[in-house]
């Protein structure tokens, strides 16, 4: 499945300047990535499916007779009596088909993000997150000044993480107001502006807190990364 493109190169170009910016007076180092999705979800779809499997059992024990006329009517399967054999053929055969309809349903991107509770929504999207971040910020650099901002559009979610110099100094309700500008933005639909206005937000904090030292270099790329 081709991943959707949410920005374009000039996009790409006004954020990596954004960053620049923000650093300008800062030994810090943001990292700004852009997930399509955070998570694939199977054991989610599985669960639902499993669920619809369940309750057309369920169904088929309070009305087996409607079942079995069904079938009947369906195959035309005339001049034969139900054995138990049958029965559980039937069972199996509507919990299989109710399992596969609800799997095939759930291919439909916009039906299977919907069906994915909030809360696991917001902690698939932080722990990919945090890998994220161990991978591409923390202690990446030699003050441990790195931040990331990361936005995972399908699941609506957004993280800031701060490495130790900063996360110390900094209180997380502070990022608060760089959530905030980022989610104006986002309900317009301008997805480069969201991640540029939380950039601006966090720049002023990084150089209060981690101010730009004599011979800093930059040590982690400007550009987003999207994924």
């Amino acid at each position: 499945m081709a991943k959707a493109k949410y920005l374009s190169e000039a996009d790409h170009q006004r954020i990596s300047a954004a960053v620049a910016e923000a650093e300008r007076l800062s030994s810090g180092e943001i990292v700004t990535i852009l997930a399509d999705r955070s998570d694939g979800y199977t054991d989610v779809a599985l669960a639902w499916a499993a669920l619809v499997a369940f309750l057309a059992l369920g169904a088929l024990a309070i009305a087996p007779d409607f079942h079995m006329d069904l079938y009947d009517r369906l195959f035309a399967d005339w001049g034969h009596e139900w054995s138990a054999r049958m029965m559980f053929s039937l069972a199996l055969g509507t919990a299989a088909l109710a399992f596969a309809a609800m799997m095939m349903l759930q291919l439909w991107q916009p039906l299977r993000f919907l069906l994915i509770p909030g809360p696991i929504r917001t902690m698939r999207v932080h722990e990919r997150a945090l890998r994220a971040f161990r991978i591409g910020a923390e202690r990446r650099t030699s003050g441990r000044t790195g931040i990331l901002i990361y936005l995972s559009m399908r699941e609506h979610r957004a993280e800031i993480l701060a490495d130790e110099a900063i996360a110390t100094k900094v209180e997380p309700g502070v990022w608060a107001e760089a959530m905030t500008a980022m989610l104006a933005h986002l309900r317009q639909g301008d997805n480069a502006e969201a991640m540029i206005a939380a950039v601006a937000k966090v720049g002023p904090v990084l150089a209060t807190h981690v101010p730009r030292m004599e011979g800093d270099v930059n040590e982690l790329p400007d550009r987003l990364i999207e994924v």
